[in-house]
């Protein structure tokens, strides 16, 4: 079988499975699950082989026209480098990690069916966007994806944080795709096709009349899909759905989309400095904000959610400095420990009956408890604090590496100024990511007070995945040398100056943040007021995380003691914790800035409408009915009348035609 054939099959099998899934899921529920992992395994077995007979050489390309347009032709085409085949891989290995582990996590759900045969859409519009050669076809798995999240985080839509959470996704998404989409057909006008080599091809012989303008066009789209400032609110509150789904979402799917994009289409963007620099100031912003806020989230779900916006925000600096190998280096070593993470957050909140940290940490004994999730989530947060010899050290490093060569002035393709922006913002973000990583470890299983609840074992389905993800979060970054091909070539080494800097901001991180966080556990033992208050503007917050998910705590679960919960969150952060809690207060600007507008036009819109153009309509009809109504008092049914009125007409029209007569005699 040929490895185009191979490539055709990797999105096609989920596919199959979601339609199979959605028509059996209430006839035949037996076949649900197998329908849900089955298909999902074997496409993430065979997009491993697809990466294997590509080998990192020359890009495998394939197309047939999908549709005459008369114009810009549409092809339904593939392209197959070495960024492509391994980010597949990624898609299919956590994909079928999410599925195996909602068999168990959901397995009460009445509404599993449907959930899982959305996930298998979900992997196959990803996979569809990772192969497509094509920027239409890529739009339609683009598109499927925003569909898909709708449903998934409105998954428990009985709640009104799981439907006004998947609303706010779906229309900030699209806020975004609407100059997305522009920028897709100014890009496709400008080089005659929406084939990728081709758009690429006229990119090298300097054929864009308007590069700017596309690339920031086209950066909306990814700064919506990929939660990026100032596009990013939807991301944290999108936690209100299943755990499972954020693991998809934020590691191999959705806004891993975005980076992609942009890495497929680096040369697009490069062609314009400023859009360079507008993208350096977008990552610089999001990822110090997006650090700042994780310090001070109480759900845990919520400090991860905050955690892979920062994140992305290092992808999206390294592709601002032009180096796109270290880009995807750590979309794909992030995608492995993020979800770990989030699948480990799973097993932490079916254990603990909460998603709050605060809850957590008035628990004792809680990693005890849950020894495969205490270890694996450990591997995981010492990665994405980028402590050597963890994966996320060598990614984080390949991207300061990228920005200090751009800073200096090496780089042909960035500005030293966006090179600065991501150095500065990134050795900030690596102290700030290893704080709240800290701080989310010491909370959740460093706990002081009543025991926390024992319910056995947890299901093999998810402690297994787990144990899966810690192997490639450990020791993925000592393997990138061997994944040299795949990278343009590229070594993705460290330099001292950047291990020096990069290290150094987490271990500050680290030891501030136990430091604080064992004078806080001291006072509050104390009973020292401060020492872990909770600010008023929070308290509803907390109040919400220490609510369990629905229908994903199936045991009964003791009440917590309230009492204060030692966080040194608050010290860290200081005046800045309770507008670094909400987000700084984005949403409310929002809302004052274009909701209330909107709103207002809206109200006005619907007076005119209303008071002005129906009293128009209203009096166009009101005319004809009062004439309707006169003709009609003459119309009695009386024959005698109706001849009276002919004889008097006609009286009436003699008389006149005998006084015209003599007025013109007389003239």
């Amino acid at each position: 079988m040929s490895t185009t054939t191979l490539a055709v099959l990797v999105p096609l099998l989920p596919f199959l499975a979601a339609v199979a899934g959605l028509l059996l899921g209430r006839t035949a529920p037996g076949f649900v699950r197998p329908l849900a992992v089955l298909p999902t395994l074997a496409a993430a077995v065979l997009a491993v082989l697809v990466a294997v007979r590509q080998g990192g050489g020359q890009a495998i390309d394939a197309a047939t026209e999908l549709t005459p347009t008369g114009s810009v032709p549409i092809e339904l085409s593939l392209h197959l480098d070495g960024f492509a085949v391994l980010v597949a891989v990624l898609v299919g290995v956590v994909a079928t990690c999410v599925q195996l582990y909602s068999t168990a996590y959901l397995r009460e759900d009445p509404r599993y069916p449907s959930y899982a045969a959305l996930v298998s859409l979900f992997t196959s519009a990803m996979l569809l966007v990772v192969y497509s050669g094509d920027l239409m076809v890529l739009l339609v798995g683009w598109e499927i994806m925003g569909i898909c999240s709708y449903f998934l985080v409105g998954h428990y839509w009985e709640t009104e944080a799981a439907r006004s959470a998947s609303l706010k996704a779906f229309l900030v998404t699209k806020l975004g795709d609407v100059p997305f989409l522009i920028g897709l057909f100014a890009l496709a006008a400008d080089a005659g096709s929406f084939q990728i080599t081709k758009v690429l091809g006229t990119v090298a012989a300097g054929g864009l009349d308007h590069p700017t303008l596309i690339a920031l066009l086209l950066l909306a789209g990814v700064a919506g899909k990929s939660a990026q400032f100032p596009l990013h609110t939807w991301l944290p509150d999108a936690m209100a759905g299943p755990t499972p789904v954020s693991a998809l979402i934020h590691a191999a799917t959705m806004v891993a989309a975005g980076v992609y994009f942009i890495a497929r289409l680096l040369p697009v963007f490069t062609a314009s400095r400023a859009a360079l620099v507008v993208m350096a100031v977008m990552a610089a912003v999001t990822m110090v904000g997006s650090g700042l806020a994780a310090l001070a989230q109480d759900d845990i779900k919520r400090v991860l959610a905050y955690s892979t916006v920062g994140q992305l925000g290092y992808m999206t600096g390294a592709l601002a400095v032009g180096d796109r190998a270290a880009a995807v280096f750590h979309l794909l070593s992030h995608g492995v420990f993020k979800a770990l993470l989030f699948l480990g957050a799973g097993v932490i909140i079916h254990a603990a009956g909460t998603n709050s940290l605060a809850a957590m940490s008035r628990m004792d004994g809680l990693a005890r408890r849950i020894p495969d999730a205490f270890w694996t989530v450990t591997i995981a947060l010492l990665a994405l604090a980028a402590i050597p010899p963890f994966a996320g050290f060598f990614s984080k490093e390949a991207v300061l590496v990228a920005a200090e060569h751009a800073a200096g002035g090496h780089s042909d393709l960035a500005p030293s100024a966006a090179g600065w922006l991501v150095l500065v913002a990134g050795v900030l973000t690596a102290l700030l990511t290893a704080a709240y990583a800290t701080r989310l470890w010491l909370m959740a299983f460093r706990g002081r007070g009543a025991a926390a609840p024992d319910h056995g074992k947890e299901p093999v389905a998810m402690t297994g995945v787990l144990w899966l993800l810690a192997a490639p979060s450990l020791a993925f970054g000592l393997a990138a040398g061997s994944l040299a091909d795949w990278f343009d070539g590229k070594e993705l080494t460290p330099t001292v100056t950047t291990s020096v800097l990069g290290t150094g901001a987490a271990l500050i991180g680290v030891l501030l943040t136990y430091a604080l966080w064992q004078r806080a556990t001291a006072r509050a033992a104390a009973g020292i007021p401060g020492g872990g208050s909770v600010p008023a503007s929070v308290a509803a917050a907390v109040s919400a995380a220490e609510t369990p998910e629905v229908a994903e705590v199936t045991h009964e679960h003791p009440t917590v003691p309230a009492a204060p919960a030692p966080d040194p969150g608050q010290a860290l952060l200081g005046p800045l914790h309770r507008h670094a809690a909400d987000g700084f207060h984005l949403d409310a600007v929002y809302d004052r800035l274009f909701v209330r507008p909107v709103r207002a036009a809206a109200r006005l819109v619907r007076f005119l409408d209303r008071e002005v153009v129906d009293t128009y309509v209203r009096g166009a009809g009101a005319g004809p009915r009062l004439l309707g109504g006169l003709v009609r008092r003459a119309q009695t049914g009386n024959v005698q009348s109706y001849l009276s009125a002919l004889l008097a007409g006609a009286v009436v029209l003699a008389i006149a035609t005998a006084v015209l007569a003599n007025l013109n005699a007389g003239s």
